[in-house]
């Protein structure tokens, strides 16, 4: 599924079906850097990226994948502790064997490896800068679902090309400071993210070229889609990742 489409786009954007050579899933493929970069989209809080053989996965647990189906990580990121992001029996079997984890501080403790990135912290791994971005609730009777200051959302940078995986948040101040996005991911699961209102304000704050709602459970994520209508420099495409 697609949402609103953009006739002409400054980065090469393409998309494709289901891959059979990744269980199935889908997957968009993108040129970043001059290399290619393929997110295959596993569900929930759950990514893939392929970043010219470079394999990164975010936030792998069990009830999104056959792992054994899938390449080792050379880079796994962690946004927070909560069981739908972190499974450290898994991160242990999916670390090719230089792999390097990049999480939260609590979740770093829980994997006892790894480099614990606190928010607006960065560093570069396998070529591909990254940059903790806070990710929390605003609303008070919601902050204790992700309060301020201990998970992450992640900003990277594949050689000038821009992903920002927002993690578990609202929309928060922080969002206005990204600079140019290229990719967004954006979580739709009111009450312990976003309502489709909410995340219509993140989108248009954060004004990315790609719009990806994520983490959605049984969210209307096609009521986003109609809320942008009036956004043409934002294209919202719609995958499986409720």
């Amino acid at each position: 599924m697609q949402g609103r489409c953009l006739s002409t786009l400054p980065v090469a954007l393409a998309a494709e079906g289901p891959a059979g050579s990744a269980g199935g899933f889908e997957r968009d493929v993108f040129t970043a850097g001059g290399k290619r970069l393929e997110i295959t989209f596993l569900g929930h809080g759950t990514l893939m990226f392929d970043y010219d053989g470079t394999i990164v996965h975010l936030d792998p647990v069990p009830e999104q994948a056959d792992y054994s189906q899938l390449p080792r990580a050379d880079l796994v990121l962690v946004t927070h502790e909560h069981r739908d992001h972190l499974n450290p029996g898994l991160i242990e079997e999916l670390l090719s064997d230089d792999g390097e984890v990049v999480a939260n501080p609590a979740s770093r403790e829980q994997l006892s490896r790894g480099i614990g990135l606190a928010n607006g912290e960065s560093v570069t791994v396998k070529e591909i800068g990254i940059t903790a971005i806070p990710a929390y609730n605003t609303t008070p009777e919601r902050a204790h679902h992700h309060p301020k200051g201990r998970d992450n959302g992640y900003l990277l940078d594949f050689a000038g090309f821009s992903v920002y995986v927002a993690g578990d948040t609202e929309p928060i101040p922080e969002m206005s400071r990204l600079g140019r996005i290229d990719v967004a991911f954006l979580p739709v699961n009111y009450p312990f993210t976003m309502t489709v209102t909410q995340a219509t304000e993140a989108a248009r704050v954060v004004s990315p070229q790609v719009l990806y709602p994520y983490h959605y459970g049984e969210t209307m994520v096609s009521e986003l889609v109609k809320a942008l209508e009036g956004e043409p420099s934002i294209e919202v495409r719609l995958r499986r990742l409720a």
